[in-house]
């Protein structure tokens, strides 16, 4: 495959089909920038930009813009309880599209709108999806193509391996972007040959010199063994993947008697995750910042078997750049 067959990198307007996962907190605007210029696409995870690294939502955009003059995309969980938060996401798409951000990542929740909102603007949105039955949802909203979260991912991880996620949502037609697991340009290639149209990194890209993130998390996933992750139901109120240290396997890693009551009920669910996501969102900044002198959470999946070396962002697109070179050549 060369990058004149390939839909994602024609679509956007990019030189390598890789994208850079948004990741609270670690998605600070010099990684975004960094994997844009080195070909592939970053994406601005909105919550990062201003609470985080403390930018005006616009003006961290133009200061991306400023590093970088090739395309970046946007970042939106379209799915909220909170009336106050989802007028901010419609707010952060308004601005993103004012200036010239013309690529889109959905994620939980029906994506009609923002695809209508981005189609009238010539822009392109992908959804995250874990299975057929959302997948079905965000092709009917008229996304232009998924982003398939398998079981090996970070964060908010799917339950279906690569393999059988492929297979799920292959029939709808769109391009697929495989999204877990990937952290070397050997695993890459194996997800290219399946049929994916490209890969979204996240974990990988954390261990590179731009990202912000401290360094003994870096060293943590570099360090790290597949069997090193696990699951907790603590952050979010659903599995997010994590990587196991002393601590979280002493806290544990499953909700409480009362907190899996409240989750598993119609009209508490959404209230206990929000619970959740409050504690967590302070958390998690901690334990990006301070490392693990701050004994919290370090969110990786389990691409961390392939990863090696903290690298620059440019060595880390050109070693995974070099997967298409061949097989264009082949």
């Amino acid at each position: 495959m060369s990058n004149d067959d390939n839909q994602l990198t024609q679509t956007l307007g990019i030189e390598v089909p890789l994208i850079c996962g948004a990741m609270y907190p670690c998605s600070n605007p010099e990684l975004v920038a960094a994997v844009s210029e080195a070909g592939g696409i970053g994406i601005v995870q909105p919550l990062s930009l201003t609470y985080v690294h403390g930018y005006d939502f616009r003006e961290g955009l133009r200061y991306i813009h400023s590093l970088t003059q090739k395309p970046i995309g946007l970042n939106l969980i379209i799915e909220s309880s909170s009336k106050k938060y989802l007028d901010r996401v419609h707010k952060w798409l308004d601005i993103a599209l004012e200036e010239k951000v013309s690529f889109f990542v959905t994620a939980l929740g029906n994506p009609d709108w923002v695809v209508k909102k981005v189609h009238s603007s010539k822009g392109i949105v992908y959804h995250d999806t874990t299975n057929k039955k959302w997948a079905s949802k965000a092709f009917d909203g008229g996304v232009d193509g998924f982003i398939g979260v398998n079981n090996r991912a970070g964060g908010h991880a799917g339950t279906l391996s690569p393999e059988a996620l492929i297979e799920e949502l292959a029939p709808f037609g769109k391009p697929i972007v495989c999204a877990g697991g990937i952290g070397n340009a050997t695993e890459f290639s194996k997800i290219i040959e399946m049929g994916y149209t490209g890969a979204q990194l996240g974990t990988r890209f954390i261990a590179s010199k731009e990202c912000s993130a401290h360094a003994d998390y870096k060293e943590a996933i570099v360090n790290a063994k597949e069997e090193d992750i696990t699951l907790t139901e603590k952050i979010s109120g659903v599995p997010v993947s994590i990587i196991k240290t002393p601590y979280i396997e002493r806290i544990g890693t499953h909700a409480g008697p009362i907190a899996r009551k409240l989750l598993r009920g119609q009209k508490t669910k959404h209230w206990m995750r929000s619970f959740y996501t409050l504690q967590s969102v302070w958390k998690l900044k901690k334990g990006s910042t301070q490392g693990t002198n701050y004994q919290d959470y370090l969110q990786a999946g389990k691409s961390v078997g392939g990863i090696k070396k903290v690298q620059l962002v440019s060595e880390i697109v050109a070693d995974y750049a070099s997967v298409i070179k061949r097989s264009s050549q082949g």
